[in-house]
């Protein structure tokens, strides 16, 4: 099981469309095996009367509420990205899962991260996403019910991967110290590449978007949009990195093949 963060986001949309595999749209109902889990509040949140099936879109609204509701919350750094995303990918070779296991790993994740403390009945807004083969999102806004910013826990890297080691055992599912060790070094060159606090890319998209925002403040929004879009191809490239290094974590060793016998020799021509 390979666990990827995502950088924090200001819109829940763009999450829930990388979390779908598809562009949030309003006009579809949500499928019912898609959103395999939720913050337990959501249950007091409904009333009995309003409507049980939401659309996408309308899931998305619910978690950027706490943006709109707070307009004054932000994180330490000062930021107001408030939409964690956090996505966990299994092996190729792993078994189907059913919807309880799928809500069984989104509710650990969603502890492990912080965003569903028991007890907590001023927590982040939170829901779980199983709509692509193989691949679970967690999607959680870190502005609190109170107001408050929710903070990850220090050492959420190690408890993160923790985490992925108990699952798997828990689960039988396949352990990502499997992976061949020739793939681990080309695997952290990717994900140093990617990363999002000391990776090159990250650096260059901070430049590009920061320029983008002089420009636009020079009035000259054309411009400006035009290097959003370039920051915006950054970030999918250090996604697809991501993605990369994750598939080479995770790829098994491929079965040793004998050599193959000499070919007998032979006074017949060889056909083409």
């Amino acid at each position: 099981m390979i666990p990827l963060v995502h950088p924090r986001s200001f819109l829940t949309r763009e999450a829930l469309t990388d979390a779908l595999g598809r562009p949030v749209s309003r006009d579809e109902s949500r499928p019912e095996h898609t959103v395999v889990a939720h913050w337990p509040g959501l249950d007091h949140y409904t009333l009995d009367d309003e409507q049980k099936t939401w659309t996408a879109a309308q899931w998305a609204e619910h978690l950027q509420d706490p943006v709109i509701e707070h307009p004054f919350a932000a994180s330490p750094r000062g930021d107001r990205n408030a939409v964690f995303h956090l996505d966990v990918r299994l092996h190729p070779d792993d078994r189907t899962l059913s919807r309880a296991e799928w809500a069984e790993i989104a509710h650990r994740l969603a502890r492990v991260a912080g965003v569903q403390i028991p007890g907590d009945e001023q927590g982040c807004r939170w829901v779980a996403v199983q709509a692509q083969p193989g691949r679970l999102d967690v999607l959680a806004n870190l502005i609190r019910l109170d107001g408050a910013w929710q903070q990850r826990p220090a050492d959420f890297p190690r408890r993160l991967a923790d985490a992925a080691r108990l699952i798997e055992r828990d689960l039988c599912l396949t352990s990502v110290t499997s992976a061949p060790a020739e793939s681990v070094p080309f695997a952290s060159v990717l994900s140093h590449l990617a990363d999002e606090r000391v990776g090159p890319l990250a650096a260059v998209r901070a430049l590009v978007e920061h320029t983008a925002w002089q420009v636009v403040r020079q009035s000259d929004a054309g411009a400006g949009h035009g290097l959003e879009l370039i920051a915006r191809r950054v970030y999918d490239i250090q996604q697809d990195l991501d993605a990369a290094a994750a598939r080479l974590t995770a790829q098994p060793r491929p079965p040793a093949t004998a050599a193959p016998a000499p070919a007998a020799k032979s006074s017949a021509r060889r056909a083409f």
